[in-house]
């Protein structure tokens, strides 16, 4: 006997955005796009869905942004209110079950399956879900629930913001068969087009074309797509430890290939997750580099550390070389970018050396005062871009 699953998937509505809107109500119905400054080379790390509207998105140049929507209102990130945040979120959904899955600071995968017979149905987990959030923190979440992960971060998604979606073992493929292939994992623009060409612009048109016109599309990846088309996914959640590893990631709406635009999405990551292992007291030994093409092919690079550390200008020039080594063998557009920090332990318990490093130390120090002015600022008021690069 199958045992039915049941998963929610939680994406916050415009998180960083949002989250600005909140701290600050004049935003509020306002075009917000945070990011770095508008008279500096950087990337867009969020939009409100005012601002979304004139076609902005993340990971577009802020040059870009600027054009299209002059009349925004852009604000520096900060990336430990965020956290903060992240954090509170985490703890409401601990509430319901253990078994969450973050995917990012704004959304995660929840297996209520075992908490059915303590808190009613999953539709009810949901709805409690989103109340705790909008009540306890002022925010809005789009919520999916479907019997696997692919299902309900499809649902997700498909009626943002303040979203609501169920997807059963009964409807789902009426609501599949309509949609677009790009909604299928594995699909971008360069897929699609090959599909188009082949007559095929729906799930329901690509799951009852013969396999063999599609083999010479996908490959030996046509029975995996062919599965997702039919809603059928296997994956299970994984809850992940904080302790772990810590990591950031950016999924992009359109394939980036532009290298100064990769390297300033994987630097403001880079800041990221070492500002998150300062401000939680740890060191990560290994660092990772996390790169899914447009075909959804997905690599990883991973360098080991000589000792523990958390400063900005060592990690950032570790995962520079591993980008750098990637980008010269096998560069190619990317749908998604990440970095993450394993091998975690308490600072200062690693091996130590007999000397310090002055320079460490002097490393240590800048760390420290950025750390203190983009608490106070935003993440953006001091920046090490340009210097970095």
């Amino acid at each position: 006997m199958t045992t039915v699953r049941y998963i929610l998937h939680i994406d916050m509505d415009a998180f960083y955005a949002s989250i600005e809107q909140l701290d600050n109500p004049a935003l509020k119905g306002k075009p917000v796009i945070v990011g770095g400054s508008p008279k500096e080379r950087g990337v867009v790390s969020a939009a409100s869905y005012e601002a979304r509207k004139f076609g902005v998105h993340s990971a577009m140049p802020m040059v870009q942004a600027v054009r299209l929507c002059p009349q925004g209102i852009f604000v520096p990130g900060r990336m430990e209110r965020y956290v903060e945040i992240s954090r509170k979120i985490q703890s409401i959904f601990l509430n319901y079950t253990p078994d969450v899955e973050p995917l990012s600071l704004d959304e995660a995968f929840l297996d209520v399956s075992g908490c059915i017979s303590l808190f009613g149905s999953a539709e009810a987990i949901g709805h409690r879900i989103k109340a705790d959030i909008k009540d306890q923190l002022g925010l809005t979440a789009s919520v999916g629930i479907a019997p696997n992960k692919f299902l309900a971060k499809l649902a997700s998604d498909l009626k943002k913001p303040d979203g609501f979606v169920v997807l059963t073992e009964q409807n789902k493929q009426q609501i599949l068969d309509p949609l677009p292939v790009s909604k299928i994992w594995g699909i971008g623009k360069v897929t699609s087009e090959a599909l188009k060409q082949a007559g095929i612009s729906t799930i329901h048109q690509l799951r009852t074309t013969p396999e063999s016109i599609l083999k010479s599309i996908f490959g030996n990846q046509v029975f995996d797509i062919l599965e997702l088309a039919q809603g059928i996914d296997d994956r299970k959640v994984e809850p992940v430890s904080q302790s772990k590893s810590i990591s950031s990631e950016k999924t992009f709406g359109t394939d980036v290939l532009d290298k100064d635009i990769l390297l300033g999405v994987l630097l403001g990551q880079v800041e990221e997750v070492s500002q998150r292992l300062r401000t939680e007291g740890l060191e990560a030994r290994t660092i990772t580099l996390k790169i899914r093409y447009r075909d959804f092919k997905t690599i990883t690079r991973s360098h080991t550390l000589d000792k523990p550390s958390n400063t900005t200008l060592l990690l950032w020039q570790e995962a520079k070389s591993i980008f750098n080594q990637w980008h010269r063998k096998s560069a190619a557009p990317l749908r998604l970018l990440g970095f993450g920090a394993s091998g975690l332990s308490p600072k200062g318990t690693g091996q130590q050396l007999l000397f310090s490093d002055p320079e460490e130390e002097k490393q240590k120090k800048i760390d420290s005062a950025f750390d203190t002015i983009r608490k106070k600022y935003g993440d953006d008021s001091m920046k090490r871009g340009n210097t970095l690069r």
